[in-house]
Formats: structure tokens, C-alpha cells, sequence
């Protein structure tokens, strides 16, 4: 098995409803391979947003064809390993999980090569259970041990199928470190392409802080809107919509503008001449950060998670971002302070050139290096 044998590739993703993250990260691997067959849970995409998986047509599970499936797929948690495990790989030479869920589930063959695109193990089932279970109000009662019973079996299956992939990818050190926690295997690091091409070197910085992402709680935009409304002499702008944005207008103070969802264009403007990003995220990779810095703007972040990867702090040479160490109001208040005090240092080129260091073309030319390297360890081990 060779790739200029012309093998059959599929690219199986969790589910498509949005363009967002790992959309961006499947979108590049179809740019790779054209070729791939695409299978998904479900495909929810609208007609008009379809571009970014080229237009193909998508092999989808049971669920697509269920009851309310369209705005409560996720209520088939439960069903979802079946669903997966029921696509047909058999005719394909190699297989690309998308995956932070259920798509490294799919069932191959010996001769057949699982690469997992791993943008993290289940967090929900892992490690941040309880975190997911707060915020789904399933805390107690009976509600809470039958989601807690599911997420049992869930992780008995996800422990089993991660020994059905063949190479484990992993889009940060941190990601790394939790696929080898969960499953014990051992994972190589290719961060997600970053649209880093902006040009910002004749746009002057304004008097304003900017934060942005979708408004769901483990962002914790309501705790930024919280820390600025503690300082009524600090301007911030927040862009972005979600389940969460009621709270953030119930929380805006008068030095806060709230503009919800915005174009990508109208984003980065904002990008281009805020002083400063504010991040409070626990991320596993976190792209915003660095198109921020790609606009020339340092981040101010919570200190924990990937962002620790893709920010260069205070402590080092070309700083382009400060970290704060709690997911509290003081210490975001206490960590802008020290931002302005020591804010000459963040140099707009400086955020630049490090934000290069995660441009498309790097993903590209290391994903196909990736796989033809697989591709011929598999081969290897076959003869």
C-alpha cells in the first residue's frame, strides 16, 4: 500500500453543523486529499456553507434521519458509538478520524491505516465531566445518574476504540499529554493551520480591549464582562453570539459594547486595532488567540491549556502576551494592570512573526509528510 498506488481515503468527522475549529482542520485535510470519501454522525450544513468541504456529498449515520435530529442530535449521545461503527470502511485502503468525540470509533481492518486527527479525547466524559455536568444542570437527581451512567459506558467504549487507531495526531503538547493519560498511547504533534496572513503594519492601536468567541460557558465571556465592569476606565468590546449571550448583556456596564455576531471581516478589524485580546479559556489548541496576534495584537490569557503553547509570555524574549492564573475577576483586573504598566514590551511585529509559525502551508506540507510516513510503516508491517 503506497500512496502513489492511488489508495482510497475517508475522512470521517464527528458531525457537521458549523464551521468552526475542527471545520477548519477538516477543511485543510480535503484541500490535502481531495479524493476522500467524507462520512459524518450527521450533516446539518446549510446549503450556502458547504464551500469549506467542498461541496461533497456526505455519508451520514441513522441519526441524521431521527426525530428532532436536526437542533438535538446530541441528545443521541448515547447511540452515537453505534451509529459510528455502522459505516461501511471496508473498500478503503486509509481511514482519518476527525475526531474529539466519536469519529476514532469506526471500525477498520489489520491492513487497513486509522489516523486520528485527535483534537482531544472526550473532555466531556473525561476529565471535565464534572464541569459539563454543571452546566447541563445535571448535578443531582435522577436525570444527573443516568447522564453519569452514559458517560460510564461512554468511556469503557472510547478506552477500547482508541486501540482500533493505528497513529494518534494531536493538535497541542497538552492534547498530547491527555491522549497518553486517557489511552496510553503516544501521539505526534501538528498544531491546526491559522489564517495568519493579515496586514496590519499601517492600522494604529485604539483605546479599547476586544474579546471574542462563542458565547458558551467554558469561554467564560461573562467573567471578562464581569472583571471590565471593575474598571469602568477600561474599554471592551465583545463579539459573539451563544446560549450565554442574555448574561453577557445583563452584565454590560457602560464601558462595554456587546455586538454580537460579527463577520469574519468585521472581527478582525476589531483585531487589527484593539490594544489587547482577552482570552479566559481553558483551550485545547484556541485559534483566536493567535489571529490576534497575526493581526499584531497581544493576548492577554488564562495560563492553562494550549494557549501556554502559541503565546509567548513575559518571562521570555518578544513577549506577545501575558497570562492570568485563575479564572477569577482580580486576576484578570490585576493581570490588564500589569499589561498596561509593562505594555511597551508587546510589540505588534513580535506578535506577528510568532503567529507565522502556525501558517496553513506548515499544516499542509506536515499532515502529507504525516501520512505518506504512515502510509509506509503500515506498508512495512503488512509484507
Amino acid at each position: 500500500m503506497s500512496l502513489s498506488n492511488n489508495p482510497r481515503i475517508a475522512i470521517v468527522h464527528d458531525w457537521l453543523v458549523t464551521y468552526a475549529g475542527a471545520e477548519r482542520v477538516l477543511e485543510k485535510m480535503l484541500l490535502c486529499y481531495p479524493e476522500a470519501d467524507l462520512f459524518s454522525i450527521v450533516d446539518f450544513l446549510d446549503k450556502d456553507n458547504r464551500g469549506f468541504i467542498q461541496n461533497k456529498k456526505v455519508t451520514t449515520s441513522f441519526i441524521q434521519k431521527l426525530p428532532f435530529s436536526k437542533k438535538k442530535f446530541r441528545s443521541y449521545l448515547a447511540v452515537m458509538p453505534i451509529a459510528v461503527e455502522q459505516f461501511d470502511l471496508s473498500s478503503y485502503d486509509i481511514i482519518i478520524s476527525s475526531s474529539h468525540a466519536i469519529a476514532k470509533g469506526v471500525i477498520t481492518g489489520p491492513d487497513q491505516l486509522h489516523i486520528c486527527m485527535c483534537y482531544s479525547p472526550m473532555r466531556w466524559a473525561w476529565d471535565m465531566q464534572n464541569i459539563y455536568l454543571q452546566e447541563s444542570n445535571l448535578s443531582s437527581g435522577i436525570k444527573s445518574w443516568i447522564a453519569k451512567y452514559i458517560l460510564h459506558k461512554l468511556r469503557i467504549w472510547d478506552y477500547r476504540t482508541a486501540n482500533g487507531v493505528d497513529e494518534f495526531i494531536a493538535i497541542s503538547n497538552y492534547i498530547s499529554r491527555r491522549i497518553h493519560k486517557i489511552y496510553r498511547r503516544e501521539s505526534f504533534v501538528i498544531y491546526p493551520p491559522v489564517n495568519v496572513e493579515y496586514d496590519s503594519n499601517s492600522i494604529n492601536k485604539q483605546d479599547f480591549y476586544l474579546t471574542a468567541s462563542r458565547m458558551v460557558p467554558y469561554k467564560n465571556i461573562p467573567l471578562i464582562i464581569k472583571a471590565f465592569s471593575q474598571m469602568p476606565d477600561k474599554k471592551l468590546i465583545v463579539i459573539g453570539d451563544g446560549p450565554e449571550y442574555r448574561k453577557c448583556k445583563q452584565l454590560q456596564s457602560d464601558n462595554i459594547t456587546i455586538l454580537g455576531y460579527q463577520t469574519s471581516n468585521v472581527l478582525y478589524d476589531y483585531m487589527h486595532r484593539a490594544k489587547a485580546f482577552v482570552f479566559a479559556a481553558e483551550e485545547d489548541f484556541g485559534i483566536t488567540p493567535l489571529e490576534a496576534q497575526a493581526c499584531g495584537t497581544p493576548v492577554i490569557a488564562y495560563g492553562k491549556g494550549a494557549v501556554k503553547e502559541t503565546i509567548i509570555g513575559l518571562d521570555k524574549e518578544k513577549p506577545t502576551g501575558i497570562f492570568f492564573d485563575f479564572q477569577t475577576t482580580e486576576s484578570i483586573i490585576s493581570t490588564v494592570d500589569l499589561f498596561e504598566s509593562e505594555s511597551d514590551k508587546f510589540l505588534s511585529e513580535n506578535c506577528r512573526e510568532n503567529a507565522a509559525r502556525f501558517n496553513e502551508e506548515r499544516f499542509h506540507l506536515e499532515f502529507m509528510n504525516f501520512v505518506n510516513l504512515a502510509v509506509s510503516k503500515k506498508s512495512d508491517s503488512i509484507l
